[in-house]
């Protein structure tokens, strides 16, 4: 499975101060909720949604140990970024691993990118690519929603671009 954690923008929660739990470093400062998403690496499917989680207070490391790290099997490992490295290479395949031959760095490449074109399909949808205009308790139900529909274009012929794999 490839992971790798997404964020919403939402309106401001609190001050605009550093350490405020919603502030995303990838919208600037401003307040957000990450998602961490898991995409099965031989059929491109979304296998797993986890979130919503405040953005500035927990990483994408802390969501996956919170979490997935713990219905993995032993010695299964996930493909993800750099933002994963301090779980591997135990339990996660990251950029920079001096262990990994360029040929598994490339194909990790790959993946990773096939990952992202899943993360900009949730951005495609005005509601999650401009801030919640509704409470942010509702976020968790519409995200889902959108990954369903979402999952059910794959299913019917919109599917991520295809991946060589083998480890």
């Amino acid at each position: 499975m490839s992971l790798d954690g997404t964020d919403c923008r939402i309106p401001q929660q609190g001050p605009a101060v550093k350490g405020n739990p919603f502030s995303s470093h990838k919208f600037k400062g401003k307040c957000a909720l990450r998602y961490e998403l898991g995409v099965d690496i031989v059929e491109g499917n979304l296998v797993w949604i986890e979130g919503p989680f405040p953005a500035g207070k927990y990483t994408d490391i802390i969501i996956f140990r919170q979490t997935l790290i713990h219905h993995l099997d032993p010695f299964e490992r996930v493909v993800a970024d750099d933002g994963y490295t301090g779980e591997a290479p135990r339990r996660v395949k990251a950029p920079g691993l001096r262990l990994d031959s360029s040929e598994d760095r490339a194909m990790q490449s790959v993946v990773r990118s096939r990952h992202e074109t899943l993360n900009g399909r949730f951005k495609f949808w005005e509601i999650l690519k401009q801030p919640l205009r509704h409470d942010i308790s509702e976020h968790g139900q519409i995200f889902r929603a959108i990954a369903v529909v979402i999952q059910l274009g794959i299913d019917e012929g919109d599917k991520l671009f295809s991946v060589v794999y083998s480890d």
